[in-house]
């Protein structure tokens, strides 16, 4: 019998009508042209099925066709946006401004342009896991050309403030890059209501392919490309399009714009339940703010090894945070950014709900991490 999946922020799996879609864009008598063959049939059918998928994901973020960029990922769309502003702009100045509990697409990015003669100014996040304001404001310089800041935490599921965050940009004549990656398919994203010049998106956050993910980049703003060599999406990104992957995207988007309330709704039950049972169990924290998404829970439970609770849920698929840190013990620097002391940081797991998680499965969930916390306890008495 398989565990239980509880790791959907990790990565999601793909829906079936999305890999019906993906597999009619591979074998001869499906769509497999390269969409950049304009001289005849094929390739014409394979650029109106990119289109079509580009529509489908404009209209997801309630953006314009034009500014949908494809890349192979959030990472690559982050490493776009950072590097891409921050060559492009570097006459205007050399000021980033981003946070410590980034992903590590983001903060690697900063420590490479840092080697690069640029300044970044790391904001501390308050004990929610969000961004002041006030202290995004008071980082500000005369040089300051952009400010990266996620969306959606990854491992906490706090929510950014991101509609204020862009107004404090705006008035101050700076480029406001969000990594999305965790908020598509979660909550409602409107990048023209929220004001963001560029935002990160990746396909398998929500039940599209992995390898697949596009940037946002609103009309108007210039970046640096970062891969070169015919000069495909524009000149901001070069590379034969990959149709199967994108035509996924795009029905993963279409998918969940039409599901995205109801499915907030059941999830956010579904962790009110998780976090009302887990609750019953003495010593339990939640991690960063419980009334974030509703399909990320962050919990730590004092006296209790993180390693040895993890290795005692055989039957519960769940992390520790980001899988991206997932191979090493070192307890995770977002838990420690918001103030965690290192052994309730270390006593801490992430359980993330998706769109095949039931409330039979919540339940199951519960009792193997009430039976494991206590024998442990037990063990250590």
């Amino acid at each position: 019998m398989n565990p239980i999946y509880l790791d959907y922020a990790a990565t999601t799996p793909v829906d079936p009508q999305v890999a019906e879609k993906m597999a009619a864009c591979l074998t001869m008598d499906g769509n497999f042209a390269n969409p950049a063959s304009r001289s005849h049939r094929y390739g014409w059918m394979a650029e109106e099925a990119v289109e079509s998928a580009r529509r489908q994901v404009a209209e997801l973020i309630h953006a314009d066709v034009r500014e949908v960029v494809w890349t192979s990922g959030a990472t690559e769309a982050n490493n776009l946006a950072i590097k891409g502003v921050a060559q492009q702009h570097k006459e205007k100045g050399n000021h980033i401004i981003t946070s410590s509990i980034e992903h590590k697409a983001v903060l690697d990015c900063c420590a490479y342009l840092e080697q690069q003669g640029f300044e970044v100014t790391y904001l501390k996040p308050q004990t929610n896991g969000c961004i002041s304001i006030d202290d995004l404001t008071a980082a500000i310089k005369p040089e300051t050309i952009l400010v990266s800041l996620m969306y959606v935490n990854n491992e906490l599921g706090s929510v950014n403030p991101v509609s204020e965050i862009a107004k404090v940009c705006k008035a101050n004549d700076i480029l406001f890059h969000v990594d999305g990656a965790q908020a598509l398919g979660k909550i409602a994203v409107d990048v023209e209501a929220i004001g963001v010049d560029l935002l990160s998106m990746s396909a398998h956050k929500f039940y599209g392919p992995k390898g697949m993910g596009a940037l946002f980049v609103k009309r108007g703003v210039k970046i640096a490309a970062q891969i070169h060599g015919g000069g495909h999406e524009r000149g901001m990104r070069s590379g034969t399009l990959a149709t199967h992957q994108i035509v996924g995207m795009g029905e993963a988007s279409k998918l969940a714009l039409v599901s995205i309330q109801q499915e907030e709704v059941r999830l956010s039950a579904l962790k009110t339940l998780l976090l009302n049972q887990l609750m019953s169990l003495d010593g339990v924290t939640v991690n960063g703010d419980d009334s974030g998404v509703a399909n990320i829970l962050n919990v730590s439970f004092a006296d209790v090894d993180g390693e040895s609770l993890l290795l005692s849920l055989p039957t519960l698929a769940v992390s520790s945070g980001s899988a991206c840190n997932s191979a090493t013990m070192a307890p995770s620097y977002v838990l420690m950014a918001i103030g965690l002391q290192d052994e309730l940081a270390h006593a801490s797991i992430r359980l993330s709900l998706g769109r095949y998680t039931t409330e039979e499965e919540i339940q199951k969930a519960v009792e193997s991490i009430s039976t494991a916390v206590h024998r442990l306890r037990g063990m250590a008495a």
